[in-house]
């Protein structure tokens, strides 16, 4: 604008110039008013010539001077991500909590039992001597882990109580008792004071895994017993053990 102003005193003389450059400094506005202004007061300073001519001039001068605005420039690409940062450190483990109630007990697996029996005759045919063994050598109904070790031996498999029934019939007074793993249980024994008669036993062994169980004349008793055929009839009669698991 200043140049604009330098050529428009010149055409009219340095007393425009003059004029004029104290306007500039002072004049407000958009750069087109305060061109017009400042070339309008150099003007009055110097007025020979038409106002069309003034008017030409200052169009002329203020247009060139303001000029048209420079185009807008594009917006740069954006950057790359930058890399993700390092994870912090794992913190502490908690203390572990308080242990839980204990639950309710399950109900029982499947029943584990067995029968084993003898027919007289003629199973047991020579008489059972004091501390041997009454066998048992016929298998009646079985289910689970309770099995024949031989003719008067039986393995209870699993660890637990067992209900043992036994009953045999025989000539002489005497006892049978039971006797786990080679012991004899001394509250299982059972016996009779007279003659022809059954002897009959219950009781609860408690056991621990694969023991032996067998039905026993027990050891210092005298006289052997002789298991009773044909007990109270023309029928070979039953000498029978029952073994039940119970938990």
């Amino acid at each position: 604008m200043a140049v604009a102003l330098i050529a428009l005193s010149l055409a009219l003389g340095g007393t425009a110039y003059a004029a004029s450059s104290g306007l500039i400094s002072g004049t407000s506005g958009s750069p087109l008013a305060e061109c017009r202004a400042n070339v309008h007061a150099a003007f009055r300073f110097k007025s020979s010539g038409s106002s069309a001519q003034r008017a030409a001039a200052t169009r002329a001068i203020c247009e060139g001077a303001t000029g048209a605005a420079g185009a807008t420039g594009q917006t740069g690409a954006v950057g790359a991500t930058g890399p993700q940062g390092v994870h912090g450190a794992t913190g502490v483990a908690g203390a572990t909590g308080a242990a839980g109630s204990t639950g309710t007990t399950g109900p029982l697996g499947p029943s584990s039992y067995a029968e084993f029996f003898a027919l007289m005759p003629p199973d047991n045919a020579a008489t059972v001597a004091a501390g041997s063994a009454v066998q048992f050598p016929q298998d009646g109904p079985q289910s689970g882990t309770i099995v024949r070790a031989g003719a008067s031996t039986f393995t209870l498999a699993n660890a637990g109580t067992y209900r043992v029934a036994f009953s045999v019939s025989v000539t002489e007074a005497g006892q049978l008792e039971l006797t786990l793993n080679g012991a004899p249980l001394a509250y299982t024994v059972y016996g009779r004071a007279t003659g022809t008669s059954e002897i009959s036993g219950e009781a609860l062994v408690t056991a621990p895994a694969a023991s032996l169980l067998s039905v026993v004349n027990p050891a210092g008793n005298s006289p052997a017993l002789t298991i009773t055929p044909l007990a109270g009839g023309t029928h070979p009669s039953a000498a029978s053990l029952i073994i039940e698991q119970l938990s």
